[in-house]
């Protein structure tokens, strides 16, 4: 057996220089989702629990911008920041020189695959215990041919081939010693460590965890659009150890549309958690989102109550499910005035409170906000809106300390979706209380910009 007593470190593979994407900076430095794709990267490996430690390899010439980086996020698992080389290979060999004689793994993956999710990296770890070599793949949704100038010599079998992605990990003495044979090669070129093993340590099987679309590769131009769009639609993973780092005892938190639905529920359970929560919404105390003054006087009265304002939640929202052209004009400005501006004013009037406590802010969207549908054609596209708002201000907002995240839940029943529904089954549906336990999940976790789906089969 291998590895169940070793230390599992991640290597963090980030010494590019970006030049296929066209940027003046190393792709790694490229802003999606409110942060640095190397940002990112590094935080999918800083909560995963069997990482016992992370090793970031740089560009020489970047070295102090990851130091800052690792201050500025407080990441507790950085404890190297390694000087790589000219090709890829040379930034494997600085971790494996780096771990010389410890008894350890090395968990190496791409710095620009920041959407490596929990379940790769866990049956990584998992397949560490039996394996020394692992890799990560696909299987290949094309045919893939071998060419010899413009010709086709041959079309290998696709059932048998497979799309290669990081983490590839490795008993530190198996890549070691592989690494050690191919560097006395004089006809070494490989392009991955696991190519290294395969050619120079035949003998050792490598085992291939099943890999996932959404973990590409930020390699090209284009893939800055496909990269956003998977950030967009993303599953971020909410469990129960994000719920512990946030202590609710006599924090403040301000709920706007917290008469019913998902805000009531949120707003009980802040307070069944110790927050002090104050309520807000048109049927409560007439206070109208969309009134950017309205909302300003709510704060204001909340900051001069408590000295201080930690979370602020927006749940209220409009849906009239009725075809466009039938649709009378003043309801359709009030559900956009709603919908959007009234997000649009509550993160303005709430931003110096935020920006005073180091604050969270908390915004909701829904499942039809990926394309517009008939009959939704205003709620649809305002919920899109609001995530576009959403990302766009978590990034210009990360340097003041505020998150700013938006939750997506599924069919939910609450009291405005049964008066545009009537009744449905009821496990075809979302309970309020579901969605408000992911709320605070999200309250007590340190992400920004991202998306939080909220699905009846995801349990949290």
């Amino acid at each position: 057996m291998y590895g169940k007593m070793k230390k599992n470190i991640a290597v963090i593979l980030a010494g590019g220089v970006g030049s296929r994407l066209g940027l003046s900076t190393p792709k790694q430095f490229f802003k999606v989702a409110g942060k640095m794709v190397v940002e990112h990267t590094v935080e999918a490996f800083e909560r995963n629990s069997h990482i016992d430690e992370i090793a970031i390899v740089s560009n020489p010439f970047y070295i102090a911008e990851f130091e800052n980086m690792t201050i500025r996020n407080g990441w507790k698992k950085v404890k190297k920041i390694l000087q790589g080389g000219k090709e890829r290979y040379h930034s494997s060999l600085s971790a494996i020189e780096s771990y010389a004689g410890t008894e350890c793994n090395l968990i190496f993956h791409d710095a620009v695959r920041p959407l490596v999710s929990q379940r790769i990296i866990n049956d990584v770890v998992t397949a560490l215990d039996t394996y020394q070599a692992i890799d990560v793949a696909l299987p290949s949704a094309d045919t893939i041919i071998e060419v010899e100038g413009d010709f086709i010599c041959q079309i290998p079998d696709r059932s048998r081939l497979r799309r290669g992605q990081t983490p590839q990990a490795f008993d530190l003495e198996t890549i070691r010693k592989a690494y050690e044979i191919a560097l006395k090669d004089p006809n070494f070129k490989v392009t991955d460590d696991c190519g290294v093993v395969r050619k120079y340590l035949p003998e050792v099987p490598i085992y291939v965890v099943l890999g996932e679309e959404s973990n590409m590769k930020l390699t090209y131009k284009e893939d800055t659009y496909l990269l956003d769009k998977f950030f967009q639609l993303r599953k971020s993973e909410l469990n129960h150890e994000d719920g512990s780092r946030e202590n609710f005892q006599g924090k403040v938190a301000v709920l706007f549309g917290g008469s019913y639905g998902i805000g009531a529920e949120t707003a009980d359970l802040l307070e069944q958690k110790g927050a002090k929560v104050y309520r807000f919404s048109r049927s409560l105390n007439r206070v109208d989102v969309g009134n950017r003054q309205e909302v300003a006087e709510a704060l204001r009265s909340v900051f001069e109550l408590e000295k201080r304002i930690d979370f602020v939640v927006n749940t209220a929202g409009i849906l009239n499910k009725e075809p466009l052209i039938t649709t009378d004009y003043e309801t359709i400005t009030r559900a956009v005035q709603t919908n959007y501006m009234g997000t649009v004013n509550v993160a303005l009037e709430a931003f110096p409170y935020l920006k005073e406590s180091k604050g969270k802010l908390i915004f909701f969207t829904s499942s039809s906000y990926t394309r517009g549908r008939a009959f939704y054609s205003i709620y649809s596209s305002t919920k899109a809106a609001i995530v576009n708002f959403v990302q766009a201000i978590a990034q210009e907002w990360d340097s003041f300390g505020i998150r700013i995240n938006c939750i997506n839940p599924e069919r939910t029943k609450t009291p405005m979706r049964v008066h545009n529904f009537g009744i449905e089954p009821e496990n075809t549906l979302l309970s309020a209380r579901q969605v408000a336990e992911a709320t605070l999940l999200t309250l007590a976790s340190d992400y920004t910009g991202q998306v939080i789906d909220v699905k009846r089969d995801h349990t949290l």
